[in-house]
């Protein structure tokens, strides 16, 4: 089900009423298209055979902590939504961003759900690693605990 809604919502975004483009706003646009591609890509290639359709674990597939995932724990969601934030940047208009929020109201969700699974499947070492990795985003107190101190 859950795909059927995020297939729903994707289709939704690319079919509602489109602004004329300028410049500017396309190249922006281009530019998180293309780093959402590049950061699926890389997501999903880290997760190999693991990666599948719907947030359940495989159980041998062991959690993944390298790579894009030592920086956000749902990554390929975050390609989703920066390809869709590029989409509704460059050609959007109210509809394509009221799109786009329930995209991210609808991975956030899905993201929250999945890390119930995952904690249940690898319990403490889910748990560290997910007081150092954000969900969809980077830590920002990662990037500043250098000037904290090392704290």
């Amino acid at each position: 089900m859950l795909v059927a809604i995020q297939a729903v919502l994707l289709i939704t975004l690319v079919l509602v009423p489109r602004a004329d483009p300028s410049p500017v706003r396309i190249a922006i646009g281009g530019l998180l298209i293309v780093a959402g591609v590049v950061l699926g890509v890389v997501a999903g290639l880290r997760l190999g055979p693991a990666l599948t359709p719907t947030p359940v674990p495989h159980a041998d597939a062991g959690l993944r902590t390298s790579g894009p995932y030592s920086l956000i724990r749902h990554p390929i969601y975050t390609a989703v939504l920066l390809a869709a934030m590029g989409f509704a940047t460059a050609i959007g208009t109210w509809w394509t961003w009221l799109v786009a929020a329930l995209l991210i109201l609808f991975f956030w969700s899905k993201s929250r759900w999945e890390d119930s699974l995952l904690r249940e499947a690898y319990g403490d070492a889910w748990v560290q690693w997910s007081r150092r990795t954000g969900a969809l985003l980077p830590r920002l107190a990662r990037w500043n605990s250098g000037s904290r101190g090392g704290g």
